[in-house]
């Protein structure tokens, strides 16, 4: 009678009394708290290098390892998501800024995480002498590094792709450029950048043990993590304690995914831009569980109400003069100065880094760099081919069947977290017990984590694609490989574009670990741009990891200028919809 009483009167009748719900929420929330709590806790305290404790490869340690591990990964995505909405939305809205973010976001893409690490890690340190907490920034970092990039590039082609209709619609009711980059702009985005931050969270396990094993020259910090457990089992080649970082990662990445991914994939599946509903919808028993439980509800509807305020408050900026017209920011002779300031800066930054690198190397060594470079360059090219060919069909098939999609998600995070330093036992056996080429067959390494960012790209663009496009071609009986070259490939074109961007870059960044493996007193070692910067940064040569960085950055940049750019622009010219 209470319930239909106060339906009738205008109100949402809600539980009063607490249900079974209410209990498991609540104490599902209090554990992660907790959790969350005491990971914090472990991020602080003190720290002489000379007096560290050695990692544990006990398997009663992963636990607390493994927390560890996931705390600085979280860390570093919410820092990536921070980095991502500011940093892709002033690429995307400004022309000037966009000229130089989008190659200055190639270029730190293609910096190895390597490379960041030996010109950062004594920085942090020094931040905070004698505290754990300057390490733990430095790996957050060298993480953020392996993440931010790939959803900055899907943000921002997002933003690129948003519809005409919508953006005009939303212009009609005269919504200032916040309230449209909150209520359009992030809604249209959402179900994409979900579908990277997977990605991004599983590319930070794939470099994890670079990150927590901190080795340049002679400073050496283990931070206790799963990525420090790994690289003391491959130093003592203990191939039980590698079974157990294993089993630790899945049940990691089993938890996050149902805590925190699935229930974000179902909720911005709500977001996606189709005119029919889809038959089948993502589903995620937290977020059902959250949703059906009015004592939670009740408890963060205030924070509810400051977040809806917040994204409706009418902020905009009047740049005018005292006569009370606008200054333009257009005119010719503002890009003048722009671009002369940008050449000012630039030119400023060569010089310095010629002055500091030059001194110490020849033209012999720049030759040397360039060789394995373009001996890199070629590899990542054939790898890129191969894995376009095998995962564009099977990332849409998996995106066009939402059940599908659900099954395997959490099964291709296990498979592009996995490090590629769990495969160097299987690889250094083979390659020595089989007199294999190094060259050759430590080349399939660089591409075990990176082409995963071809998959899930392909399966988020597939899976935001509209219903009642495919709908339109199956009554128009487009089939086979009419179907695939004027109906999907076009409508996916965009999310492949960003997904084999930052699959060549994180390929170029594989080559680090790949091209140079160890496993206990054996090493091997390929030719190629990734073993000069690993064993220069062993060595702790800062001109020549400088050298070997300049390198990479430029093959890159040039091979993003020359064909991914060009690409980029088609796909938002020509898979546009609306």
């Amino acid at each position: 009678m209470e319930h239909h009483a106060e339906v009738l009167s205008g109100g949402v009748w809600q539980q009063r009394i607490p249900g079974w719900r209410d209990a498991v929420a609540m104490l599902l929330l209090l554990g992660i708290v907790l959790l969350l709590g005491l990971g914090a806790r472990e991020m602080v305290g003190p720290f002489v290098p000379a007096q560290q404790v050695p990692i544990s490869l006990s398997p009663a340690a992963l636990p607390l390892y493994t927390l560890g591990t996931v705390m600085r990964m979280l860390a570093a995505l919410v820092a990536s998501l921070v980095f991502t909405f500011t940093y892709a939305t002033l690429a995307a809205k400004s022309r000037r800024a966009e000229k130089v973010l989008i190659p200055v976001l190639d270029v730190l893409q293609s910096v190895p995480i390597l490379g960041y690490l030996s010109f950062t890690v004594l920085f942090f340190v020094s931040l905070f002498p004698g505290n754990i907490l300057g390490p733990e920034l430095a790996a957050i970092f060298a993480i953020f590094t392996s993440q931010a990039w790939n959803m900055a590039f899907s943000f921002y082609q997002s933003l690129k792709t948003v519809p005409a209709d919508l953006d005009e619609v939303s212009r009609s009711f005269r919504e200032t450029a916040w309230q449209r980059f909150w209520r359009l702009e992030v809604p249209f985005a959402m179900p994409g950048l979900v579908w990277n931050m997977m990605m991004s969270m599983s590319g930070g396990w794939f470099f994890v043990v670079a990150a927590e094993a901190i080795s340049v020259g002679d400073l050496k910090i283990a931070l206790p993590g799963v990525g420090s457990y790994v690289a003391r089992a491959i130093e003592e080649r203990d191939l039980a304690a590698v079974g157990w970082a294993i089993l630790a990662m899945a049940v990691a990445i089993l938890l996050y995914d149902q805590l925190l991914f699935r229930p974000m994939v179902a909720w911005a599946d709500k977001f996606r831009f189709e005119q029919t509903a889809a038959q089948v919808v993502p589903r995620s028993w937290v977020l059902d569980l959250f949703r059906r439980s009015p004592l939670l509800n009740r408890a963060v509807a205030p924070i509810a109400a400051v977040m809806r305020k917040g994204v409706r408050m009418r902020f905009s900026v009047a740049w005018s003069r005292k006569g009370g017209k606008r200054v333009s920011f257009t005119g010719p002779l503002i890009n003048v100065v722009w671009y002369a300031l940008l050449l000012y800066f630039g030119s400023y930054m060569v010089y310095r880094i010629i002055g500091i690198v030059g001194s110490a190397l020849s033209l012999h060594d720049v030759r040397i760099a360039a060789a394995n470079g373009f001996l890199t360059l070629l590899r990542v090219a054939i790898l890129i081919a191969i894995a376009s060919a095998i995962w564009v069909p099977v990332g849409v098939g998996i995106g066009l069947h939402p059940v599908l999609t659900e099954r395997v998600q959490p099964i291709a995070q296990f498979l592009a977290a996995f490090p590629a330093n769990l495969f160097f036992p299987i690889a250094v056996y083979s390659i020595i017990e089989f007199h294999l080429t190094p060259g050759i067959w430590l080349s399939p390494l660089m591409i075990l984590g990176a082409q995963w960012y071809i998959l899930f790209n392909v399966i988020a663009g597939a899976s935001a694609f509209p219903s009642d496009l495919r709908e339109a071609a199956a009554s128009f009986r487009i089939r086979r490989w009419r179907w695939w070259r004027d109906v999907m490939l076009p409508g996916i074109f965009p999310y492949y574009v960003t997904g084999a961007i930052t699959a060549a870059g994180g390929a170029w960044n594989a080559s680090i670990v790949s091209e140079a493996v160890s496993w206990g007193p054996i090493k091997l070692s390929a030719s190629g741009l990734g073993a000069y910067i690993a064993q220069m940064t062993e060595a702790g040569d800062y001109p020549r990891i400088a050298l070997g960085v300049i390198v990479m950055s430029i093959l890159v940049t040039a091979t993003n200028k020359l064909l991914w750019r060009p690409l980029y622009v088609m796909a938002e010219r020509r898979s546009r919809l609306g």
